[in-house]
């Protein structure tokens, strides 16, 4: 089952690692918030897996939700910074 997690582990990394290009490089404002909201969430998704891996699942739920919570506010500020 651990090896399960590791591979999900890599493959969200191989996420991460192509939407920093899409932020770095987007075309336009929207592609580059798009891909910030991709790696929020693949963030959370490998903190719920190293959880899993690590035994500790309960500490990570915790520190996912509280980053979450700040990805989620962060965009909301900054496509209401880039709309006006």
């Amino acid at each position: 089952m651990e090896n399960f997690f590791l591979t999900l582990l890599v493959g969200l990394l191989i996420v991460v690692i192509s939407m920093l290009y899409r932020v770095i490089k987007g075309p336009t404002v929207y592609d580059r918030l798009n891909g910030l909201g991709v790696v929020g969430t693949s963030t959370i998704l490998i903190l719920i897996t190293i959880g899993f891996i690590d035994e500790r699942v309960d500490m990570f739920v915790d520190i996912a939700i509280a980053y979450a919570l700040l990805g989620f506010i962060s965009l909301i500020v900054l496509a209401k910074f880039l709309s006006d």
